[in-house]
């Protein structure tokens, strides 16, 4: 796993500073939390520009889609990079179509959460680690400083929280992207924060709702439902050539950061920071027998991870659609022609994605190094103790 950045690492002063003169006025500006969002007076405006968006990022790329289909059936042909324009806008089409229905599952209220104890360290880290091959193909660079912190929240919305404020980076930003984990004096709670230039330093400064208008990606709107629903406090300033963003968990764990000095020695600081070393990891798991998900849920619920369950390879197909966990636990009975062109493709964008295979029987464990499919094998016989060494041990190899 990754190692906890310097703590001394400091953002640029002039950055975290607080807002300029030129600071841009908007009521999406101001500080909210979950609490203000049923009853706040900016939801109609927020709504009914969320609406506008949504039926612009859906109505331009499949406009542009339509003329090359109707150039396509006057002329009969298309040429491979009108053919991969088409399937890039109507893939941009579909993008847009899931956010909205994602932002409004969020928006209904009625999605039932689970706190729990989760690391948000690690689980930044984490999340940073697997998402560093994209944000480095977008020229982007990540400073960061973060203090070790614990909170009590849902594992899976923190994960999506995460996913969604590197999918707004990877919208608009330029440069390098800061980031900082600290707490706040009073009351003590943990905040994330970052800085990125929202425009390349070398272009002059645009209006104000072009600004807007390059900021306000739909990854943004899921970003900002998504932490209304955690009922955390976030408050994003803009200026004329920076985005500042902060984000606050008000059920912060005190026992890490705020415990007596004679508690705080290296062994049990070092312990307490990885007792849980692979936590917000995301793992999928593809298993038709109902008992074989409920020992799997059972051998891994210590361990912090973000686990999602289907039972077949069609849905696992589907799943992956949206985007790639870290790793792949399957039962070995569902193995097929279909499941290998998915992992196939995985293999094309992930060389290294971690392959778990639950065998029928036994309890032996053979990693993938020695393995002719480069996918780990474990027993099922042997899933309490060997799944979660099998994790642990081939999710460190690669990240």
């Amino acid at each position: 796993m990754n190692s906890v950045p310097d703590p001394k690492l400091n953002l640029s002063a002039d950055l975290l500073a607080g807002l300029s003169d030129d600071v841009i006025a908007s009521p999406m500006r101001r500080p909210a939390s979950a609490g203000h969002d049923a009853a706040g007076d900016e939801d109609p405006a927020r709504w009914h520009e969320l609406l506008g968006q949504v039926g612009r990022e859906l109505a331009e790329p499949l406009t542009a889609a339509l003329e090359r289909v109707t150039t396509l059936t006057t002329t009969g042909r298309i040429d491979r990079a009108g053919l991969r324009a088409l399937r890039e806008e109507v893939d941009r089409a579909r993008q847009a179509g899931i956010l909205c229905q994602q932002i409004a599952r969020l928006a209904s209220g009625r999605i039932r959460q689970s706190h729990e104890r989760v690391h948000l360290t690690n689980t930044v880290q984490s999340v940073l680690a697997y998402r560093a091959r994209e944000m480095h193909a977008k020229g982007l660079q990540l400073s960061q400083s973060l203090l070790p912190l614990e909170i009590n929240l849902d594992a899976s919305m923190l994960f999506g929280l995460l996913n969604a404020l590197v999918d707004w980076w990877l919208d608009c930003a330029h440069g390098t992207v800061e980031v900082r984990m600290d707490t706040r004096n009073w009351p003590e709670r943990a905040q994330l924060q970052c800085v990125f230039a929202h425009q390349p330093p070398d272009q002059p400064a645009p209006a104000a709702d072009a600004i807007n208008a390059r900021i306000d990606t739909m990854h943004w709107h899921l970003l900002e439902q998504t932490a209304r629903s955690l009922g955390l406090v976030f408050d994003r300033q803009v200026d004329a050539s920076h985005v500042r963003l902060r984000l606050e968990f008000p059920d912060t764990v005190h026992t890490m950061a705020l415990a007596p000095e004679a508690q705080l020695d290296d062994h049990g600081f070092a312990d307490s920071v990885n007792s849980k070393p692979l936590a917000g990891s995301h793992v999928l798991v593809i298993a038709g027998r109902r008992d074989l998900r409920l020992q799997i849920r059972e051998a891994l619920k210590s361990m912090g991870l973000v686990l999602d369950f289907v039972s077949s390879v069609r849905e696992a197909i589907a799943f992956c659609q949206e985007g790639l966990p870290h790793a792949i636990v399957f039962e070995g009975a569902l193995r097929s022609g279909q499941f290998d062109q998915l992992a196939s493709g995985i293999r094309q964008e992930v060389p290294e994605f971690v392959f778990i295979e639950l065998a029928n029987e036994g309890r032996a464990f053979d990693i993938s190094s020695i393995s002719a499919t480069g996918m780990a094998r474990v027993g099922c016989d042997g899933i309490a103790n060997a799944l979660p060494s099998a994790l642990v041990y081939e999710l460190s190899r690669v990240m």
